[in-house]
């Protein structure tokens, strides 16, 4: 799922492909005006979570898990190589 950033004018310009987009695509548009946040337009089916909640899911997740400090260095130094391989996202908005 990928977030858009658009000003209210795309929006009202672009709505049904935004709703479209939505929700066949899973996009969500962050919706500005004069450069401030105001709205945003989500699937219905995306659950906005908070942070504590990701925190706690995740305690749970790995409260078995047990990992030598070395290991979990190396996980994250492949997780790293890994985001640095991957091609930057298209934006079809800009045309």
């Amino acid at each position: 799922m990928s977030e858009k950033s658009i000003s209210v004018t795309e929006a009202a310009r672009n709505f049904s492909d935004c709703i479209n987009r939505a929700r066949y695509q899973g996009t969500t548009f962050i919706i500005h005006k004069g450069g401030k946040p105001v709205a945003r337009i989500v699937p219905m089916e995306q659950k906005l979570s908070k942070g504590r909640e990701l925190g706690s899911a995740l305690e749970e997740a790995l409260k078995d898990v047990h990992i030598s400090k070395e290991n979990a260095a190396a996980w994250l130094n492949e997780l790293e190589e890994a985001r640095t391989a991957l091609p930057p996202p298209i934006d079809r908005w800009k045309s």
